[in-house]
């Protein structure tokens, strides 16, 4: 039976967690379209498999080589038209050699999904950090402080 649920949608994004666990750039791209667009959390924008790869695979044999995501929570996901979709994720980042998520790398994605070849495939991806409005007005006073 195929499965074109809203959970369907929502499992893209822990095979994505799972294959970060294991440093598999490849894996964690399997549920996107040949030409997906993948926009990182600093704003790089990404546009095909080959990009994403190309991007991810260094970060998980470095800087994130032993980190995990964790606590991802599907905040929504809906059917928003004929074949078409759209999940919003949250997650936390336990980093190597922690064993708690750090708050600063709280994130955020949202995935415009698409139905092609029986199952949900990812057109675009937004992942952003999340900060608090306080933290956010902290900055904001810092780079005021900096320009002075």
């Amino acid at each position: 039976m195929v499965n074109k649920s809203v959970d369907a949608m929502g499992s893209i994004s822990a095979r994505m967690s799972e294959a970060w666990a294991r440093g598999d750039a490849t894996a964690f791209v399997a549920d996107f379209v040949a030409d997906a667009e993948f926009v990182a959390f600093e704003g790089t924008v990404l546009k095909g498999i080959d990009e994403m790869v190309n991007f991810h695979q260094p970060l998980f044999d470095t800087s994130l080589k032993g980190s995990r995501v964790v606590n991802g929570r599907v905040v929504f996901a809906r059917i928003i038209g004929d074949d078409w979709g759209v999940v919003h994720n949250r997650s936390q980042v336990v980093m190597p050699g922690q064993d708690a998520p750090v708050p600063s790398r709280d994130s955020m994605q949202i995935l415009v999904v698409r139905w092609i070849d029986e199952r949900w495939r990812v057109v675009t991806f937004q992942n952003s950090r999340v900060i608090t409005l306080e933290r956010q007005l902290q900055l904001d006073a810092l780079e005021s402080a900096a320009k002075a």
